[in-house]
């Protein structure tokens, strides 16, 4: 009792509860607060049931309680006055009726939420018949039966989801990840289209590329239909050749058909049939059926989804660890690492082939389970053929019977037949039991001691084989391990030798450089070197043409020029600041009189459109309007 209160309360602090109880605080709680903790347990398994129970009048509270328990299919402990005494203390709250209940839900708490979700849909109403006689009412009840069976259809579909591995945020990456792959499919088809369409007539090659890969796919689909095609005239031909063969063994029947021998013939075929349908049939379908079982487990097994892929990934971080720090070991000791790490990954090329060879020996199963399922039809088709070429046969030695007025015959003759034989084999068997034993014993310990001497120099040999496998198998490891030394060394060495090589060649390339920059240097100097000389002589020559050819004399003759063109213009600068005043009075003058001769031009318009309202007198070279 002590162990199912300590796991009571351990689970009643944890999450969703929290209840912060001890031993004894818990041992110590009121018959109603332990109702109230009973029924937040049952609130969380169904929300339905989160009630205070102060506000409830007792009755309602066992009876709300029992229902959900009876759905939850918990049984107590007993028998029926002991379920009358249940039910008594789960009103007033009894600690020996309230803790088994607890332990039990707290035991198996998402089962039961489950099982409560599930109870919502899955728990029938009962219609009375009398109200189904109703045509609306027995069709709203067939419509929620087949509501009920689709739900348990989907709910079915849901785990198995859960169970394959796959989870709406993989699918939702694949999903994101595949409109990603169409987006750059489109901008690669327009990317495409851009470059052909300056290629000419790609109107008519894009037809052409579509119109191949029509007549590919058409191919493909021929090669198919092709192959389709021959598998049908293989079974065609095999089932030809059973008919043939029917037919033959019928007219050699017909051919020798005297009574007594078509009816030796006719018993003979029942037994075989009998014995092809009752025992050799049956074995190989038993046998057939559970390898196809055997299969299709490892068919329905669930596909390497993301899981996987993460955990294989973090098997070959956990590889690449262990080989950085077998690669500090190594470089603490100053010793090549090349070998190992060239071992490590043949390793992991050998685990990546493994994959590879597990993937292509499951497509394999699957074409062996499809090879089986078709063959299992076969088997089926031959299996009916045979029972009713039995039936015929059954029916053709019944009205023989009856021709003859011995109807029944056969039936009796068999079962004289197999009593007698029953009865034989039980006698043969009394008698021969204990012979048999001992003969059986005998012959097994011949056998045994013949097997064991023709045995025994093979197993001399294969001693001896084996031991000198052992010895080529570690003189081929220290060969081996010799040669990934040899190889990792010379690699180094060679490493070293390339690295060398390229700093020399870098150091040539330098000094070729300088060696290129040094000599125009050099050349740039004497060019400047040899002007300079030639200037020295002009400069101090005693011929007037030599020294006007020196640049000395040129650069002064320009500088007076420029200073003689300098003087000019600043006395033309002086000229214009001068008569810059003057200048811009008689322009505004000018202006005056165009405005002033605008003006005469607009009084003669004037004058010449309106009617004289003044006389105009000249005097002096001036107008005057008299009004």
């Amino acid at each position: 009792m002590s162990d199912q209160i300590k796991f009571i309360v351990d689970n009643l602090n944890k999450e969703p509860f929290r209840k912060n109880y001890n031993l004894i605080t818990f041992d110590s709680l009121e018959p109603m607060q332990l109702l109230q903790v009973l029924n937040d347990v049952l609130a969380e398994i169904d929300p339905k049931q989160v009630v205070d129970i102060r506000e409830e009048m007792p009755e309602q509270t066992a009876k709300r309680m029992l229902s959900l328990l009876g759905i939850l299919k918990y049984k107590p402990p007993g028998n029926a006055t002991d379920m009358s005494t249940f039910r008594q203390g789960l009103v007033i709250g009894s600690k020996p009726v309230i803790y088994p209940v607890l332990h039990w839900l707290l035991q198996r708490t998402n089962e039961l939420k489950k099982r409560a979700y599930l109870a919502r849909f899955l728990i029938k109403l009962e219609v009375p018949s009398e109200f189904l006689q109703d045509e609306t009412v027995a069709d709203t009840n067939k419509q929620y039966e087949e509501l009920m069976e689709a739900f348990k259809t989907l709910h079915k579909e849901c785990e198995q989801l859960k169970a394959s591995g796959f989870s709406t945020a993989e699918i939702r990456r694949d999903i994101s990840a595949m409109e990603e792959e169409k987006d750059q499919l489109i901008k690669r088809v327009e990317r495409l289209k851009k470059r052909v369409e300056t290629v000419q007539n790609h109107q008519r090659m894009l037809k052409i590329a579509r119109q191949l890969r029509v007549e590919k796919e058409r191919e493909e689909f021929l090669a198919q239909q092709k192959q389709e095609q021959k598998n049908q005239l293989f079974h065609a031909v095999q089932r030809l050749q059973r008919i043939q063969n029917q037919l033959k063994s019928m007219r050699h029947a017909a051919a020798d058909a005297k009574p007594e021998s078509l009816m030796k013939r006719l018993e003979e075929e029942i037994k075989f049939n009998s014995y092809m349908v009752t025992e050799k049939f049956p074995k190989e379908l038993e046998n057939k059926k559970k390898e196809s079982h055997f299969l299709q487990k490892v068919v329905s097994e669930p596909a390497m989804g993301h899981s996987d892929l993460l955990e294989l990934e973090s098997k070959i971080n956990e590889i690449n660890k262990q080989i950085n720090q077998l690669i500090e070991k190594k470089m603490m000791r100053n010793e090549p690492i090349e070998g190992k790490l060239s071992l490590y990954r043949q390793q992991f090329k050998r685990y990546v082939s493994k994959l590879r060879s597990k993937s292509t020996v499951f497509k394999k199963k699957h074409q062996i389970i499809a090879e089986f399922k078709a063959e299992f039809g076969l088997l089926q088709r031959t299996e009916e053929l045979l029972k009713q070429r039995h039936e015929n046969i059954q029916h053709q030695l019944q009205t023989i019977e009856e021709k003859k007025g011995v109807s029944g015959y056969s039936y009796t003759q068999e079962e004289l037949e197999r009593v007698s034989a029953l009865k034989s084999e039980v006698d043969e068997m009394k008698g021969r039991t204990l012979d048999d034993m001992s003969e059986m014993v005998k012959k097994l310990n011949s056998l045994v001691s013949e097997k064991k001497s023709a045995l025994a120099p093979v197993i001399k040999e294969l001693r001896q084989l084996r031991q000198k496998c052992q010895e080529l198998t570690q003189e081929c490891d220290e060969k081996k391990s010799q040669y990934d030394s040899c190889a990792a060394g010379l690699e180094s060495n060679r490493s070293k030798l390339e690295q060398e090589v390229r700093g020399l060649r870098e150091e040539c390339l330098q000094e070729e450089s300088r060696y290129h920059y040094t000599n125009c240097m050099i050349k740039n100097l004497e060019v400047q070197l040899r002007r300079a000389t030639d200037e020295m002589k002009a400069y101090v020559s005693a011929d007037q043409q030599e020294k006007r050819k020196a640049i000395r004399e040129q650069y002064t003759k320009n500088i007076a020029e420029q200073e003689n063109l300098g003087k000019k213009l600043r006395e033309k600068q002086k000229a214009v600041r001068e008569s810059h005043g003057p200048n811009m009075k008689q322009a505004k003058m000018w202006r005056d009189f165009e405005q002033l001769m605008e003006c005469k031009k607009q009084c003669f318009l004037k004058q010449q459109s309106q009617t004289s309202i003044g006389q105009v007198i000249q005097e002096g070279g001036e107008d005057r309007l008299i009004l």
